[in-house]
């Protein structure tokens, strides 16, 4: 298999941090050094609308809510140390065509801003129901808000477990579990106690700063466990790590069945170990990693310019890993495509996997990649055939 590139969009102005796609709708947004946040069609990869005005400095993460109707909210991290929250009402939002004008522009409302972070914001991150809203800093901390009423959210958390820059945060794609890694070299993921947010795991195993991590969506083709039991990590150590949850009690299944108790005294720990380290192919610190959850396979992007594509070869069986928790069964991977180059000479600082929208699209299951780099550009990429 190559990766094949689909289209490129003009470049922004300046670097392009992130690209986050719509749960529902054919769209991407960017987040980008140079204040703006672009909404683009995934169906004409046509530019819909600018957002800005609401950051007095560079916009280094963006998240869709999952779970609405009839509007898209968006939130915004920036360095200015602050979070913005934008909607809109769909009208045409998923038309895909770039209508222009003023009008077009005029309908996405800055609702409000969120502030406290006393640095840098790095990563938003919106929870499975829409609920919480994670954010995390170069001033250490990761924060959890709830949003009581439209426009109107309280402060739930600060946690202060990271010794150092918090880097990414991302929520479980079921359950109410928050992951968040730093520069510390550190994964932890959290639950809410009897009283107040705890950390209920801490992942060690990255010899350096972890850029990013992910849990697996839907249960990957021939993987026995259950949904979101496996975490992606990526690494400045050039390693991408796989880890799977063991429960409390020695048995994921049971985990699933009976949540930990949030009973004051008990606890609510959980087990994670390391159950694969990816082939070794980045040769600069790795930024990104994407799981797909139509295909279970990963793609990741680095400060090399590489895009790479693994897919699993031997899947890991929960049950044998339970019984052996300091020797767990190891599963493979292998590289199935690569780019080099894929932004010219520039660093490509996030990847994406997206359902296929465009008029090229094969079915339900097809599938594109969606990069982004320090050259300002935003490229769709497919895998096609040798």
């Amino acid at each position: 298999m190559r990766l094949k590139k689909v289209t490129s969009l003009p470049p922004q102005a300046e670097r392009v941090w992130q690209v986050a796609i719509h749960p529902t709708l054919p769209l991407i947004a960017t987040a980008s050094s140079d204040k703006t946040a672009r909404i683009i069609s995934l169906q004409t990869y046509n530019s819909l609308s600018t957002i800005e005005g609401g950051h007095k400095r560079s916009i280094r993460s963006v998240a869709w809510k999952p779970g609405l109707t009839g509007e898209s909210v968006l939130c915004t991290g920036s360095f200015d140390a602050t979070i913005g929250i934008w909607r809109r009402y769909e009208h045409d939002l998923d038309a895909g065509d770039n209508q222009g004008g003023d009008e077009e522009e005029e309908e996405w409302r800055f609702a409000l801003v969120l502030d406290g972070h006393e640095s840098e914001v790095k990563g938003v991150a919106w929870s499975a129901g829409g609920n919480f809203l994670a954010t995390c800093s170069r001033d250490k901390t990761v924060w959890i808000w709830e949003e009581i009423d439209e426009d109107n959210f309280e402060t739930l958390e600060v946690m202060q477990e990271h010794t150092q820059d918090v880097k990414c945060v991302t929520w479980h794609p079921e359950e109410v579990l928050l992951a968040s890694s730093s520069y510390d070299n550190t994964i932890r993921l959290y639950r809410e106690g009897s009283e107040d947010w705890v950390c209920c795991s801490l992942l060690e195993g990255h010899a350096a700063t972890v850029w990013t991590i992910e849990f697996e969506k839907p249960a990957s083709p021939g993987y026995r466990g259950e949904w979101g039991s496996r975490l992606a990590s990526c690494s400045d150590d050039l390693s991408i790590k796989v880890w799977t949850r063991i429960s409390r009690s020695g048995s994921a299944a049971e985990a699933k069945k009976a949540p930990p108790s949030i009973l004051r005294g008990e606890s609510i720990e959980e087990n994670w170990v390391e159950t694969s380290t990816l082939p070794q192919v980045h040769t600069r610190a790795i930024y990104n990693v994407s799981w797909s959850s139509r295909s279970g396979r990963i793609v990741s992007c680095a400060g090399d310019g590489r895009i790479v594509v693994y897919e699993e070869i031997s899947s890991v069986d929960t049950e044998m890993v339970e019984r052996d928790e300091k020797k767990p069964l190891m599963t493979e991977w292998k590289v199935v495509a690569e780019i080099e180059g894929s932004h010219g000479v520039f660093e490509v600082n996030c990847v994406q996997w997206s359902k296929r929208w465009d008029k090229d699209a094969k079915g339900e299951n097809d599938e594109v990649i969606v990069s982004c780099g320090d050259d300002g550009v935003v490229s769709v990429w497919e895998l096609a055939d040798t």
